[in-house]
Protein backbone atom coordinates (compact mmCIF):
# COMPACT_ATOMS: atom_id res chain seq x y z
CA UNK A 1 0.00 0.00 0.00
CA UNK A 2 1.39 3.43 -0.87
CA UNK A 3 1.37 6.40 1.49
CA UNK A 4 -1.84 7.76 -0.03
CA UNK A 5 -3.68 4.47 0.39
CA UNK A 6 -3.54 3.42 -3.27
CA UNK A 7 -2.34 -0.16 -3.79
CA UNK A 8 0.86 -0.57 -5.77
CA UNK A 9 -0.91 -3.06 -8.01
CA UNK A 10 -3.61 -0.64 -9.11
CA UNK A 11 -5.28 -1.38 -12.43
CA UNK A 12 -3.67 0.05 -15.52
CA UNK A 13 -6.69 2.21 -16.39
CA UNK A 14 -6.26 4.09 -13.09
CA UNK A 15 -2.62 4.74 -13.95
CA UNK A 16 -3.75 6.06 -17.35
CA UNK A 17 -6.25 8.37 -15.62
CA UNK A 18 -3.48 9.90 -13.49
CA UNK A 19 -1.11 10.35 -16.44
CA UNK A 20 -3.89 11.96 -18.49
CA UNK A 21 -4.23 14.84 -16.01
CA UNK A 22 -0.54 15.21 -15.16
CA UNK A 23 1.23 18.35 -16.29
CA UNK A 24 3.89 18.13 -18.98
CA UNK A 25 6.53 19.04 -16.38
CA UNK A 26 5.43 16.15 -14.12
CA UNK A 27 5.57 13.69 -17.01
CA UNK A 28 9.00 14.81 -18.23
CA UNK A 29 10.37 14.78 -14.67
CA UNK A 30 9.01 11.26 -14.20
CA UNK A 31 10.77 10.01 -17.33
CA UNK A 32 13.97 11.85 -16.34
CA UNK A 33 14.16 9.95 -13.03
CA UNK A 34 14.96 6.79 -15.01
CA UNK A 35 17.99 8.30 -16.74
CA UNK A 36 19.06 6.66 -19.99
CA UNK A 37 16.32 4.29 -21.15
CA UNK A 38 18.22 3.08 -24.17
CA UNK A 39 16.67 3.04 -27.61
CA UNK A 40 12.96 3.92 -27.58
CA UNK A 41 11.11 3.04 -30.78
CA UNK A 42 8.13 5.17 -31.78
CA UNK A 43 5.70 2.52 -33.03
CA UNK A 44 3.14 5.29 -33.67
CA UNK A 45 4.77 8.71 -33.51
CA UNK A 46 2.72 11.18 -31.50
CA UNK A 47 -0.12 12.47 -33.62
CA UNK A 48 -2.97 14.83 -32.99
CA UNK A 49 -6.58 14.43 -34.09
CA UNK A 50 -10.15 15.18 -33.13
CA UNK A 51 -12.69 13.10 -31.28
CA UNK A 52 -16.41 13.77 -31.10
CA UNK A 53 -17.76 14.35 -27.63
CA UNK A 54 -21.25 13.06 -26.95
CA UNK A 55 -23.53 13.92 -24.07
CA UNK A 56 -26.96 13.20 -22.63
CA UNK A 57 -29.36 15.55 -20.86
CA UNK A 58 -29.83 14.32 -17.31
CA UNK A 59 -27.61 11.32 -17.98
CA UNK A 60 -30.40 9.27 -19.52
CA UNK A 61 -31.71 11.38 -22.37
CA UNK A 62 -31.04 10.83 -26.04
CA UNK A 63 -27.35 11.19 -26.91
CA UNK A 64 -26.27 14.28 -28.83
CA UNK A 65 -22.99 15.61 -30.20
CA UNK A 66 -21.55 18.24 -27.85
CA UNK A 67 -18.53 19.16 -29.94
CA UNK A 68 -15.01 18.05 -30.76
CA UNK A 69 -11.89 17.78 -28.62
CA UNK A 70 -8.27 17.71 -29.72
CA UNK A 71 -6.50 14.54 -28.58
CA UNK A 72 -2.90 13.42 -29.03
CA UNK A 73 -1.79 9.79 -28.91
CA UNK A 74 1.56 8.02 -29.03
CA UNK A 75 2.77 4.41 -28.92
CA UNK A 76 6.35 3.51 -27.96
CA UNK A 77 8.40 0.35 -27.37
CA UNK A 78 11.23 0.26 -24.87
CA UNK A 79 14.45 -1.68 -25.33
CA UNK A 80 13.05 -4.39 -23.01
CA UNK A 81 10.06 -4.93 -25.34
CA UNK A 82 7.38 -3.19 -23.24
CA UNK A 83 4.86 -1.25 -25.34
CA UNK A 84 3.39 1.92 -23.86
CA UNK A 85 0.45 4.04 -24.93
CA UNK A 86 -0.14 7.71 -24.25
CA UNK A 87 -3.40 9.63 -24.72
CA UNK A 88 -3.87 13.27 -23.71
CA UNK A 89 -6.23 16.11 -24.43
CA UNK A 90 -4.55 18.86 -26.42
CA UNK A 91 -1.64 19.02 -28.82
CA UNK A 92 1.41 18.43 -26.60
CA UNK A 93 3.17 15.62 -28.48
CA UNK A 94 6.18 15.58 -26.12
CA UNK A 95 4.01 15.16 -23.02
CA UNK A 96 1.99 12.43 -24.74
CA UNK A 97 5.17 10.57 -25.68
CA UNK A 98 6.41 10.91 -22.09
CA UNK A 99 3.10 9.44 -20.86
CA UNK A 100 3.56 6.51 -23.27
CA UNK A 101 7.09 5.92 -21.96
CA UNK A 102 5.82 5.94 -18.38
CA UNK A 103 3.10 3.45 -19.32
CA UNK A 104 5.71 1.14 -20.84
CA UNK A 105 7.91 1.46 -17.75
CA UNK A 106 4.91 0.83 -15.48
CA UNK A 107 4.40 -2.52 -17.21
CA UNK A 108 7.88 -3.58 -16.16
CA UNK A 109 7.73 -5.12 -12.68
CA UNK A 110 11.10 -3.68 -11.64
CA UNK A 111 10.03 -0.07 -12.42
CA UNK A 112 6.37 -0.14 -11.37
CA UNK A 113 6.88 0.61 -7.66
CA UNK A 114 9.26 3.44 -8.50
CA UNK A 115 6.70 5.00 -10.87
CA UNK A 116 3.96 4.57 -8.28
CA UNK A 117 5.93 6.36 -5.55
CA UNK A 118 7.93 8.97 -7.47
CA UNK A 119 5.55 9.87 -10.31
CA UNK A 120 1.94 8.87 -9.65
CA UNK A 121 1.72 9.51 -5.88
CA UNK A 122 2.85 13.17 -6.13
CA UNK A 123 0.40 13.79 -8.99
CA UNK A 124 -2.43 12.22 -6.97
CA UNK A 125 -1.46 14.37 -3.96
CA UNK A 126 -1.52 17.53 -6.10
CA UNK A 127 -4.93 16.61 -7.51
CA UNK A 128 -6.33 15.90 -4.04
CA UNK A 129 -4.98 19.21 -2.72
CA UNK A 130 -6.56 21.00 -5.68
CA UNK A 131 -9.90 19.28 -5.01
CA UNK A 132 -9.71 20.17 -1.31
CA UNK A 133 -8.93 23.80 -2.15
CA UNK A 134 -11.86 24.01 -4.57
CA UNK A 135 -14.12 22.40 -1.97
CA UNK A 136 -12.99 24.89 0.68
CA UNK A 137 -13.65 27.81 -1.71
CA UNK A 138 -17.11 26.47 -2.43
CA UNK A 139 -17.85 25.90 1.25
CA UNK A 140 -16.84 29.50 1.97
CA UNK A 141 -19.58 30.81 -0.31
CA UNK A 142 -22.28 28.41 0.83
CA UNK A 143 -25.48 29.98 2.08
CA UNK A 144 -27.40 27.99 4.64
CA UNK A 145 -31.10 28.67 4.55
CA UNK A 146 -33.26 27.83 7.50
CA UNK A 147 -36.86 28.25 8.45
CA UNK A 148 -38.11 29.60 11.73
CA UNK A 149 -41.31 28.00 12.84
CA UNK A 150 -43.79 30.45 14.24
CA UNK A 151 -45.65 29.12 17.20
CA UNK A 152 -49.39 29.34 16.92
CA UNK A 153 -51.02 31.14 19.84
Amino acid sequence: MSTDGTPHNMPRHKMFAVLAVATAVELHAGVATFGDLGHIVDLKPAETGLVMLRGRIGGDGAPFNVGEATVTKAVVRLAGGEIGYGFRLGRDVDATRAAAILDALWQSTHARERIETTVLAPIRARLEASRAEASAETAGTRVNFFTLAREAT
